[in-house]
């Protein structure tokens, strides 16, 4: 008998819940009875969640506890350490990664399960082909990560590429052992190799809440990928003090040969000023660039652990 782990992160989500769950259970209960020889378990990760999200949570426990486990934070510590801790309590042969908003469409695992069970695929992936309804700046910002991450990093990443996957237990056990503090899981899904496969599909609004993604979290999440995943920035710091050494030489040569030639000084203390303002951001740049690559180092020598748990079922 094959156990499938449901992996699926919550927070604020009091309203998705329930319906997920009727949903899952009603596909995977059907795939079962025609194909047999499997079982399933949830894990819903209550990431520090404000509203009745537990009680939701709890009730659906009490009304399956062979199937429906959940893990309550201390508090909220964010997606990546809902998914890490999930993955680290999942039992199954195969593992699965699902957001609980059925924007994920659910539909699909019957179609990953055969996939990952009658061929050599390790990781059975999803792959959004549209952004209906979603902002144009968003999708636009999201298009252009995309393309300059892939072109700065040894990591390649697709567009449109969602967390909802369904793994073999090797895949989940090479995840898992990634002691790092910073995480990125787009990324470490694609760093830790295995043979892939990706099933389109439309996208989907939420069935419930709302996003709890504001563009500035996004923002802030696609530079620690960047960061996470490539030394590109530090090198462009360096470029950008070559370049500026480099220009205020030949500024320097210029003065002196005008001065020689003319016999003219140079004179305006307004450009002066703005010249010493221009050199004085730039170095305020790639000094802000070294540390945020320095607070990451920072973050991960203290060794503190990525979540608490103060419940577990």
């Amino acid at each position: 008998m094959t156990l499938i782990s449901l992996v699926v992160p919550c927070y604020n989500e009091q309203a998705s819940i329930p319906i997920f769950y009727q949903t899952v259970e009603k596909i995977l209960t059907t795939f079962a009875n025609n194909s047999g020889h499997y079982q399933w378990e949830y894990w819903f990760i209550n990431d520090g969640s404000t509203d009745q999200t537990l009680d939701e949570l709890e009730i659906l426990n009490t009304k399956d506890p062979n199937r429906v486990h959940y893990i309550d934070f201390t508090r909220n510590f964010g997606k990546e350490a809902a998914l890490l801790a999930g993955l680290t309590q999942a039992d199954g042969q195969f593992v699965g990664v699902m957001d609980v908003d059925l924007q994920d469409p659910p539909e699909l695992l019957p179609k990953m399960i055969e996939l990952l069970k009658t061929t050599d695929n390790d990781v059975i992936a999803t792959q959004r082909t549209d952004r209906t309804g979603e902002p144009k700046l968003r999708s636009w910002c999201s298009d252009k990560f995309y393309h300059l991450i892939n072109r700065i990093s040894n990591i390649k990443m697709r567009s449109g590429v969602r967390d909802f996957r369904l793994m073999r237990r090797s895949v989940v056990t090479a995840i898992i052992s990634l002691p790092e503090y910073n995480r990125f899981s787009k990324g470490i899904f694609n760093w830790v190799g295995f043979k892939t496969t990706y099933l389109p599909f439309s996208h989907r609004d939420r069935v419930a809440g709302k996003t709890h993604w504001s563009f500035k979290q996004l923002f802030s999440y696609s530079l620690d990928g960047i960061m996470d995943f490539s030394a590109v920035p530090l090198a462009i710091a360096s470029w950008i003090g070559i370049l500026a050494f480099i220009t205020s030489i030949l500024g320097l040569i210029f003065i002196v040969s005008r001065a020689l030639i003319y016999g003219d000084p140079t004179i305006g203390w307004p450009s002066l000023v703005t010249i010493i303002l221009m050199v004085g951001g730039i170095q305020l740049f790639c000094l802000g660039i070294i540390g945020k690559y320095i607070s990451k180092i920072y973050l991960e020598t203290k060794h503190r652990p990525l979540y608490l748990i103060k419940k577990e079922r």
